[in-house]
């Protein structure tokens, strides 16, 4: 790919001078970050001509370079659509007399809300999110609840990707919004038990869930209650309810931290009640049955959390008892309570599985599944005084299967499979759990996807996917979109790196903060094990990853770029120093406990500095890359691949390309509807295919 049709474009280097700690750093290209920048994510008409000017040069320049795909990508968005059952249906669950679920129309981009009788019957559209999004270049519907007296449906949405979402109120009977219309708003409302209003969490200046108001309805959004106010800026802040309806939760947290407080749903003037006041590196979440506080929690070392309860008139920790103790290795993910049992999903080995106990004699038993590799999600359901309760189940080779699971019985009920109107046969792939080395003796889990028929010895490009932060765990799921790359002869990898949770909290905590640095030797480990093994060769390898998955792409290009092909990095956080020194961007203050607050601590300055993407870009040679970037994005701005890259053309001593494509209309999610995101997705997997000498 050394052949390009045309420069690149240059980007002006403007040097600022920063200090911090002593150390002195100069950034050329700090001027590509909009000092509007709040104004600018919601309307981005106001962006300064010669930034917008540069990021439409990169977008033409990217245009050019992978106009010889264009064909390709046509062929790929047809494969992908082609799997999509383009009329398809969750399967409603019931609330009540009715039952509550989502339809698409055949080339509808966005889903219809939709209710039935529970018993069936006619059904009726709630919210037709393709009309409401129709001529909105980007649209998304941040949720949509109905009221307990199923009259109401609080909805919300965003038609920038800015994630300022507005909320309004819908007449069921008479399909109408109210006059109700409450903007800048984190997302949907959680409604009160006599459905005349509902709490929702109002963002400030700097994009933060700040406030928790209540809004009832008919009344001027102005002078909404304000509830609670969070005035740490290091803190998130959302709402929620209890199983049982009976409580409002407010949740204030960072990425080690939690507190919650309670408002009784039938009494929303009602002060919050505190559950435990927040303390650093623990945390806890709530639900609620008959009076008693059933709490997930890692407090007094357990690490892999455990399960306690307290009474709700008395929710201090001192009050707070063992139900469900904590195991090394066996990671409590999340947990619900129904009437009469409790239920929650955990992880050993790496592998999900949903266990049930019956709360009167504490009789327990578990849902798992014997495929070496697999996803398993605990959907729950809207009752409480209910033996049923609604899991999803997948693997790389079998598409998604929803169950209803009777907890007292323990009958399973298989509701719908997914349908891959193109067809699928899960015979012809072979799905594959691994272990890569580490340097340090662990073994980094790998999920495999191939055909049977797909040559071992070396020759076969690989995807290798990663993302290893935050906790968070990449699911061994099914994905219809991939298979236009295995069916064209790739591997597609996933890479258990350090950082997520998939070996419990001591994964996680063994790729956080000074311990980051695990993350990219893990990926680098997996790269290295799947080339030994013949999976690949290095030169084969395409890496990809997002977000903090892109922060770690670009890492390991600095760290190894002879071990991979190309790199592909989407929305990438490769700015982390200048970002964790702005305390004025939307994530900075709560994302400190999980990188480290450089401006306080000049030993976190220096461990971030040591790997952040852009403070560390070489002369060296680079494989090609693909960088995507959302201009409205308020997760990872525009500007951090923005200067990345224009630091990567500066630095780098290879003519390998590096496209950077920003999409002008939308955020942090890329293009919203369904059909249009695969766009996106041909647009990384023509690239991938091009480097890698498949473009065909």
């Amino acid at each position: 790919m050394s052949d390009t049709p045309s420069l690149p474009p240059k980007a002006e280097r403007r040097p600022t001078l920063d200090t911090r700690h002593g150390i002195e750093r100069t950034d050329d290209y700090a001027w590509l970050r909009a000092p509007n920048w709040q104004e600018v994510f919601k309307d981005s008409n106001v962006l300064d001509p010669a930034i917008r000017a540069h990021l439409e040069a990169e977008n033409a320049y990217a245009k050019s370079i992978m106009g010889d795909t264009e064909a390709l990508r046509e062929t790929l968005i047809g494969e992908m659509r082609g799997r999509i059952k383009e009329d398809d249906s969750s399967v409603p669950s019931p609330d009540g007399e009715w039952a509550y679920g989502i339809a698409y129309e055949a080339g509808a981009e966005y889903p219809k809300f939709i209710r039935r009788p529970r018993e069936g019957g006619e059904e009726t559209v709630l919210l037709d999110a393709e009309k409401e999004g129709a001529n909105r270049p980007y649209f998304s519907v941040g949720g949509a609840s109905h009221s307990g007296d199923h009259k109401l449906l609080a909805w919300a949405y965003d038609d920038k990707g800015s994630e300022y979402y507005t909320l309004k109120v819908r007449d069921i009977e008479s399909g109408e919004d109210l006059a109700d219309v409450v903007e800048d708003t984190g997302g949907g409302g959680v409604w009160s038990a006599r459905s005349n209003g509902f709490f929702y969490t109002r963002l400030d200046a700097n994009h933060r869930p700040s406030r928790l108001c209540y809004h009832r309805i008919g009344d001027d959004p102005a002078n909404d209650a304000l509830i609670y106010e969070e005035t740490d800026a290091g803190f998130f802040m959302g709402v929620g309810k209890t199983q049982s309806d009976e409580y409002v939760v407010i949740d204030i947290h960072d990425h080690e931290t939690s507190e919650c407080w309670l408002i009784p749903a039938s009494n929303p003037a009602a002060e919050p009640r505190l559950i435990a006041e927040r303390e650093t590196a623990v945390e806890y979440d709530v639900d609620e049955g008959d009076g008693t506080l059933y709490i997930r929690t890692n407090v007094d070392g357990a690490h892999d959390f455990k399960i306690v309860t307290a009474p709700v008139d008395a929710p201090h920790r001192s009050q707070w008892r063992d139900l469900v103790p904590h195991e090394d290795g066996r990671m409590i993910i999340s947990h619900m309570i129904l009437k009469r049992h409790l239920i929650w999903l955990e992880r050993r080995d790496g592998l999900p599985r949903i266990v049930v106990r019956r709360l009167s004699d504490g009789e327990e038993h578990a849902i798992a599944f014997a495929e070496e590799a697999y996803s398993l999600g605990l959907l729950g359901t809207y009752e409480y005084d209910t033996t049923l309760v609604r899991f999803s189940y997948s693997s790389m080779t079998t598409p998604g299967q929803t169950f209803d699971y009777d907890v007292e019985s323990r009958e399973r009920t298989l509701l719908k499979t997914q349908e891959v109107p193109s067809g699928h046969d899960p015979e012809a792939y072979v799905t594959r759990r691994v272990f890569a080395p580490a340097k340090d003796g662990e073994t980094v889990p790998i999920s495999l996807l191939y055909r049977k028929d797909t040559p071992l010895d070396g020759s076969a490009p690989l995807l290798l996917y990663g993302y290893g932060s935050y906790g968070i765990t990449i699911p061994a799921s099914f994905n219809t979109n991939c298979l236009s790359l295995v069916d064209r002869g790739f591997v597609y990898a996933i890479a258990h790196i350090r950082g997520g949770k998939d070996k419990g909290f001591r994964w996680y905590d063994a790729g956080r903060r000074r311990n980051k640095a695990n993350t990219f030797t893990d990926f680098i480990a997996a790269a290295d094990y799947l080339a030994a093994e013949n999976y690949t060769s290095h030169e084969r390898i395409v890496a990809q990853g997002g977000s903090a998955g892109g922060m770690l792409m670009g890492a390991v290009s600095n760290m190894a770029p002879d071990s991979f092909g190309a790199i592909v990095a989407q929305v990438p956080f490769v700015d982390v120093l200048n970002t964790m020194l702005d305390d004025t961007l939307p994530l900075t203050p709560p994302e400190w406990p999980e990188w480290g607050n450089p401006i306080l601590s000049g030993e976190d300055y220096e461990v971030i500095a040591s790997y952040s993407p852009y403070d560390n870009v070489k002369a060296q040679a680079y494989p090609p890359m693909l960088v995507m970037a959302g201009l409205t994005d308020p997760r990872v701005t525009y500007w951090e691949p923005a200067k990345w890259v224009a630091r990567l053309r500066e630095m780098k001593t290879d003519d390998n390309p590096i496209i950077f494509r920003t999409n002008m209309d939308s955020g942090h999610a890329g293009a919203s509807g369904r059909f249009s995101r695969l766009e996106e997705v041909a647009y990384v997997y023509a690239f991938a295919l091009k480097v890698m000498g498949k473009a065909r």
